[in-house]
């Protein structure tokens, strides 16, 4: 397969890496703004570079394309790609409103390509045993679910494109946190309302949030808890999973965010208590096993994990957040808000 990389920043970087380690996968041009990165990458990668994305979408002999720039251009791109029967790979969020979102879906549709958003936090080590665990049954019926995602974020991070509102389309929320909802998806299913609070506390980038908490609830009853943070001075992830019969954690993702560990432990009121914990150490490989998925999903004529309704269906939830967070009210997702700007409740 033929690939072409937008941007070559470090997501372009570790997509690259991702595709030299999957056999059949090849990598035929990097395109970027900055021609000198985009140069530096397809000098390590042995391929072509450019500084106009218009050439990857151009190109016939390329099957697929990975966006990897920020999200303003998310929606340009991959509608022109896939309209040229490519099919996309593209990074978190999808896009910045779910109009832009909805349309990348039905292009997809339309094209008969597959669009995929680049959540590699399912291809985690120890997300993915606590998936299993609750797919074997291991808990019971999920009852709640907690996640607490984290960063710091460095000196300079109010400067970057993250804080640029008509950039990114959302703070913290859409950027860790957009992880968080679609796991809570992944996990439990369809959420039918949200209730969020946002807060700009440390970095100045008013209007969008450097933090976003938030309750989500499906028709079943079952409530999700999220609390994303740019303030989270030692990087943190935690994803916690409860059922009738037990309790299942994720946590660390490796790197600054620790040893990844996966713990399940069952209900039990007379015996002491007691865990069953694998930890996963060695290196990140959830960018390779994310294009491996994403290989085979094409081969196979399937959609693929984290596929393009997945993307757009963490945008509505986001979305709900923000539109409650500004009415006071709870929410129901689904095409709440047409703008890519978010407002905050300043603390």
């Amino acid at each position: 397969m033929k690939v072409a990389i937008v941007g070559a920043g470090l997501q372009g970087r570790r997509r690259a890496r991702a595709l030299r380690a999957v056999d059949g996968s090849e990598l035929v041009l990097v395109a970027d703004v900055d021609e000198g990165a985009a140069a530096a990458l397809a000098t390590a990668a042995g391929c072509l570079a450019s500084s106009r994305w218009e050439d990857v979408v151009g190109r016939d002999d390329v099957e697929a394309v990975i966006i990897c720039t920020p999200p303003h251009l998310h929606a340009e791109i991959a509608v022109l790609a896939m309209r040229r029967g490519k099919h996309v790979l593209c990074e978190k969020p999808l896009a910045r409103t779910v109009d832009e979102g909805r349309e990348m879906v039905q292009v997809a549709q339309q094209a008969g390509v597959r669009l995929k958003c680049g959540f590699n936090l399912r291809y985690h080590p120890a997300v993915r045993q606590a998936h299993q665990w609750c797919d074997d049954g291991n808990i019971g019926e999920i009852d709640w679910m907690r996640c607490r995602y984290g960063t710091g974020g460095r000196q300079g991070y109010d400067q970057e494109w993250r804080a640029q509102a008509e950039v990114s389309g959302g703070g913290q929320l859409m950027d860790q946190g957009i992880h968080a909802l679609d796991l809570f998806r992944w996990f439990a299913g369809d959420f039918v309302e949200v209730f969020g609070f946002l807060a700009t506390r440390f970095w100045d980038v008013a209007p969008l949030e450097d933090n976003a908490f938030a309750l989500l609830r499906t028709a079943r009853g079952q409530v999700a808890s999220l609390h994303a943070s740019w303030t989270q001075w030692k990087p943190l992830f935690s994803l916690e999973i409860f059922g009738h019969d037990g309790y299942i954690t994720a946590e660390g993702l490796g790197g600054a965010y620790g040893t990844e560990r996966a713990t399940l432990g069952r209900r039990d009121f007379a015996a002491p208590f007691g865990e069953q914990v694998i930890e996963f150490r060695g290196e990140d490989h959830s960018w390779e096993e994310e294009w491996r998925e994403f290989v085979s999903a094409i081969r196979e004529g399937r959609e693929p994990s984290a596929n393009g309704e997945d993307g757009l269906a963490a945008i509505e939830l986001a979305q709900g957040i923000y539109e409650s967070s500004r009415s006071g009210q709870t929410m129901r997702p689904g095409g709440l808000l047409q703008q890519p700007i978010a407002t905050t409740d300043n603390g």
